[in-house]
């Protein structure tokens, strides 16, 4: 099960374009299954803002539910300048929604409805305005912070311009008795949120595909994550974390290629687990740490060969991907392309860039 939503598939839609306006949805399906959900709208594009709000509210509805999340009514100006490109995916009683919002939005001055949720805010860029609750005053998550906390009802809220975040609803059941009246906050960047935030994209390209055993264990993977952050420290016996935690890495190790330091050891300490469990987590799919890390750098190296006149020699790219010596990155890069870098190089000439391969 664990593996079931680690897949690397992309997320299988149907693009449909909204009438009136260009507006752009992708969607599984209304109705197609009642414990997911899929839909994305871009309306910054020429004369898509007026009709932006209605288009995503229509995919909230259709797709993800009231009984998730109601949506607030929103101000004129927003209605009006509704700039906003972004996913949404459902996963039963959760919702995962990425945003880029290129106007300022902001829910009108009296909200209403009751709700029973827990409600996870990561800014990545611009801020995140929430107004109060019972419990709390006005809260802003600025860029770089993350904020969750139990709703009981509908607030009011604002976003700025030029806003890049991640909001996630989800059931209160695990997490309000763990939150009580508390918003806790911290660094986007934690251990933690990383794997969240892994398992978010993983859930984003693979939702569609997933079986009704594979949706009920992408919630509880992400529920478990949701706890984690909350208490800020994670379960690393707990197996649903696994693909979340060996995904986590790798996008760790793909921004540090070049990093002489780079190793299990260091990334098993970024993420604030050991490095048993990261081993661990790599094994539950097949691989292996170090095996993963050496085969990005051969790649790498490999489009490196292929740039025009004026590239990197044999030793230069041997230091620059970490290799021991030109002789070292020549032996693995025959082992694992069937050719020395010198011969691959020589196919290349006059020939156009290849297209960067998967590992």
């Amino acid at each position: 099960m664990a593996t079931s939503y680690g897949t690397r598939s992309l997320l299988v839609g149907v693009q449909a374009r909204m009438t009136g306006d260009r507006t752009r949805m992708r969607s599984t399906g209304a109705g197609s299954d009642s414990a997911r959900g899929v839909f994305a709208v871009d309306s910054t594009g020429p004369g898509a803002a007026p009709r932006g709000l209605d288009a995503f509210r229509r995919g909230w509805q259709t797709q993800i539910g009231d009984d998730v999340f109601q949506l607030p009514a929103f101000s004129p100006d927003t209605i009006g300048d509704f700039r906003v490109k972004g996913n949404v995916t459902k996963v039963h009683g959760a919702a995962i929604a990425d945003l880029h919002a290129a106007s300022a939005t902001r829910t009108a001055d009296v909200p209403g409805g009751d709700q029973d949720l827990v409600a996870m805010y990561v800014v990545r860029r611009g801020a995140w305005t929430l107004g109060s609750a019972p419990g709390y005053g006005d809260q802003t998550v600025s860029a770089g912070q993350f904020l969750v906390r139990h709703l009981g009802r509908l607030t009011a809220f604002e976003t700025s311009a030029d806003l890049t975040a991640k909001f996630l609803v989800l059931p209160p059941g695990e997490l309000k008795p763990l939150l009580g009246n508390r918003a806790v906050t911290g660094p986007a960047a934690s251990a933690e949120m990383r794997l969240l935030t892994a398992l978010t994209d993983m859930i984003h390209k693979t939702v569609a595909d997933l079986g009704p055993a594979g949706v009920e264990a992408a919630q509880g993977t992400l529920i478990e994550l949701a706890k984690a952050v909350a208490k800020g420290r994670f379960d690393d016996v707990e197996p649903r974390l696994a693909p979340a935690l060996a995904q986590a890495a790798k996008d760790l190790a793909d921004r540090r290629l070049a990093d002489a330091e780079l190793s299990p050891a260091m990334l098993a300490r970024e993420l604030n687990v050991s490095v048993r469990t990261l081993h661990r987590a790599f094994a539950a799919a097949g691989e292996q740490v170090g095996t993963y890390i050496r085969h990005r750098r051969l790649h790498e190296a490999r489009l490196a060969l292929s740039a025009p006149p004026g590239r990197l020699s044999i030793s230069e790219l041997a230091a620059h991907w970490q290799f021991a010596d030109g002789s070292h990155f020549t032996r693995a890069f025959k082992k694992h392309f069937g050719q020395t870098p010198t011969e691959y190089a020589r196919s290349t000439e006059g020939a156009a860039e290849p297209a960067p391969v998967e590992p």
